[in-house]
């Protein structure tokens, strides 16, 4: 029997022929690539991929390798779809119109003045006028109708999670996202002056707000129901009759504002509580200084189709950022992927991966940059 390092030499003499065979068969998809180009063809070609997956299946001859050898030829494939991409768009980076932050005149966010939504445009716009509205669907139909140049909106909480309602925004409305900011966020429950905190008898605030202070509520045995907004609440609270000794959980800012106390600080599960804001845009727009790129997508229910997905980003040497699920709401239990990952527009590499997903996904929406 040989000894083990005998079998690790010739396991390495294997791979280097691999990669031989590997390097050949690429060189020639540079080949398909060009011919594909001249003749203005599509590189992915399903029904080419099944033939090659099929015959190499049948070339198996061991029920117990096919689907070791369909993973390993569907990857090969894939890399190769992405080289003849890239070999098809080889030419002059596209230029894409940049964001006009210093000029918008007509900014949106959902609430009012004091909410956290005001504190993420003042971070990008400064202390120019904002309108503010009712809902985030309110936001995204003004961006989407030019009402407004730009539109903020929370999008993730570092304890919370997600933002549902703004993805499913992101969804059903044909806008970008073109910055990206983070607010420290620092939640109190505020009350009509002379409330204590043993007399409240309901707390109101955003669901983001409620779900980020669960542990609070939870020791405090509070009732408690979802408002739009955080300063929202805090203004019905500060409007309510003084017998109803409602709450809201909101900013300290907006409690001194509104003339409410303070009856608890720091009331968030955890100390460190930031949340994600974007800003929305009619048009695609581009920051030069944008590093990452969010796109929207479904994958077919087939074996290891987000497997696959994957394998693109790693290919190009991208990092994944974040995935996002929420359901499709058709009836059926599909889910939208929501994805973000470092590059540049204008890298060839990013393009090329951009054109490789559209053409090979069921449905596929590039939703914007901004800088990670």
């Amino acid at each position: 029997m040989k000894d083990l390092q005998e079998l690790r030499n010739e396991i390495d003499v294997t791979d280097e022929k691999i990669l031989q065979l590997f390097r050949n068969r690429m060189e020639l998809c540079k080949d398909v690539a060009e011919y594909k180009k001249q003749h203005e063809m599509p590189v992915f070609q399903s029904g080419r991929e099944q033939q090659i997956i099929d015959r190499i299946k049948a070339l198996t001859a061991d029920t117990e390798l096919e689907n070791g050898t369909a993973a390993l030829f569907t990857t090969i494939m894939d890399i190769s779809k992405i080289l003849q991409n890239r070999s098809i768009l080889d030419g002059q980076p596209k230029v894409f119109p940049a964001p006009d932050f210093a000029g918008a005149k007509r900014i949106g966010c959902q609430g009012t003045s004091g909410a956290n939504s005001e504190t993420a445009a003042r971070m990008i716009f400064g202390d120019r006028d904002l309108i503010f509205y009712r809902t985030f669907e309110d936001v995204f139909k003004a961006v989407q109708s030019g009402d407004i140049d730009y539109g903020v909106l929370p999008v993730h909480n570092s304890t919370a999670g997600s933002v549902d309602s703004t993805y499913d925004l992101l969804a059903k409305y044909d806008i970008f996202t073109v910055s990206e900011v983070c607010v420290e966020i620092n939640h109190c429950l505020a009350a009509k002056k002379g409330t204590k905190l043993s007399e409240v008898s309901c707390v109101f605030s955003h669901p983001q707000a409620l779900a980020q202070c669960s542990d609070f509520l939870t020791v405090n045995s509070f009732r408690n129901s979802e408002y739009t907004n955080t300063a929202l609440a805090a203004e019905m609270v500060a409007a309510s009759a003084d017998e109803d000794r409602f709450a809201a959980i909101c900013s300290p800012e907006c409690a001194n504002r509104l003339g409410l106390d303070i009856i608890a600080e720091n009331i968030a599960d955890c100390s460190v509580n930031r949340t994600l804001f974007v800003c929305i845009s009619r048009e695609l727009q581009v920051d030069p200084q944008s590093d990452a790129i969010s796109v929207m997508l479904t994958i077919p229910h087939t074996e290891g189709s987000l497997y696959r997905l994957l394998t693109k980003f790693y290919v190009n040497g991208m990092n994944l950022l974040k995935i996002e699920n929420r359901p499709i709401r058709d009836g059926s239990f599909d889910v939208r992927f929501y994805l973000d990952f470092s590059g540049k527009l204008t890298d060839p590499s990013v393009a090329a991966t951009l054109r490789d997903l559209s053409e090979n996904l069921e449905y596929f929406r590039l939703l914007g940059t901004f800088k990670s």
